[in-house]
């Protein structure tokens, strides 16, 4: 007997899932890239009106927690996306589900590739109000987290 192959919209979500994944990725190793190369460590250059770009290494995680640990953070990151991943297996289907899946894995990885490569995470857009420098990726696993949550509570509402 053959394995049974997941249905249609399974392989469907876990395809676009991972396209947004590979895209997030490339995007995000790419715009560090380029601050790395036209922006020296500790230069600020004005985007737009209260938006800076900066080239600064952040150790820790979010908002510079737990830095010099980044072993540790890589294998909490990796467990997190594993379990996203499993979840994601069992709910592939679920309207939208891929595109919340996509951003996480996609901005997690694209951090996680600078922790490896480098101990650091490169961030670069600097808001104001002293909020903390931040990336593509962070940006997508914000999103990612939003969206996660709106995706899973929606079956939630529309019973209610």
């Amino acid at each position: 007997m053959g394995t049974a192959r997941p249905p249609r919209a399974a392989r469907a979500a876990w395809l676009a899932a991972g396209l947004l994944a590979l895209g997030t990725i490339a995007l995000d190793q790419l715009t560090k890239r380029l601050v790395e190369g036209s922006i020296a460590q500790g230069e600020e250059r004005r985007l737009l009106p209260g938006v800076r770009l900066v080239d600064d290494r952040n150790r820790g995680v979010a908002f510079g927690f737990l830095p010099g640990h980044h072993t540790i953070v890589t294998v909490v990151i990796g467990v997190a996306v594993a379990g996203l991943l499993a979840y994601f297996l069992r709910h592939a289907t679920r309207p939208w589900m891929w595109l919340p899946t996509g951003l996480l894995v996609g901005g997690a990885i694209g951090n996680i590739l600078d922790r490896l490569r480098d101990g650091s995470v490169t961030d670069f857009v600097k808001l104001p109000l002293g909020w903390p420098p931040f990336n593509l990726a962070d940006a997508a696993i914000v999103l990612g987290v939003l969206l996660l949550v709106l995706v899973v509570e929606a079956p939630r509402r529309e019973s209610a």
